[in-house]
């Protein structure tokens, strides 16, 4: 008499452990704790970057207006969206307008108005130097103004646009002094 064991599929287990599992997690946790310092100087450079574009492209378009309409155009820093402010920190906010009675007010209300980066850049301009006035020719009266763009936490990577006397708009890496100065304004 033979006896028969019963030889069906035997069934394993698969699965991941409790102790495979701490591993993954482990090794995750360390990954993103080496991604994030990059990862936040990316982002952080990225933010300049933006900025820095929308000034530029603020200011072309500024001096477009002066050209087609015929009329001066002030390009200025605001704190809320409607009237020019005489100062050297632009990260409120910035507008532009026509100014035919050369008072750095747009008449009749703003043409276009900027939100700022107020909390996360620090935005400033040359000393002395507040407002750009571009003219029916497309010159910016008065003399080269930067504004240099940094941020709060650091000011390595410093940004800068450049508006000329021709009224040419640059952007362009920020100098070392500029940066360290921007730096100052924390």
């Amino acid at each position: 008499m033979r006896i028969r064991r019963n030889s069906g599929l035997q069934h394993k287990q698969r699965g991941v452990t409790l102790i495979e599992q701490i591993m993954v997690l482990v090794i995750v946790t360390a990954l993103t704790c080496v991604a994030v310092p990059p990862l936040r100087q990316l982002l952080g450079r990225n933010q300049l970057q933006v900025a820095q574009t929308d000034f530029i492209s603020a200011l072309q378009h500024a001096r477009e207006a002066a050209i087609t309409t015929g009329k001066s155009t002030v390009f200025c820093p605001t704190r809320d969206g409607t009237s020019c402010i005489d100062a050297a920190r632009w990260d409120s906010g910035w507008l532009l307008g026509h100014d035919a009675d050369h008072n750095n007010q747009p008449d009749h209300g703003p043409l276009y108005s900027g939100s700022g980066y107020a909390g996360k850049l620090i935005i400033q301009s040359s000393s002395g130097r507040h407002y750009v006035r571009f003219r029916p020719d497309g010159s910016a009266s008065g003399s080269n103004i930067t504004l240099v763009f940094c941020q709060r936490s650091s000011a390595q990577q410093a940004l800068s646009v450049v508006v000329s006397n021709s009224g040419r708009v640059r952007g362009a890496p920020a100098s070392a002094s500029q940066a360290a100065d921007c730096a100052q304004m924390n």
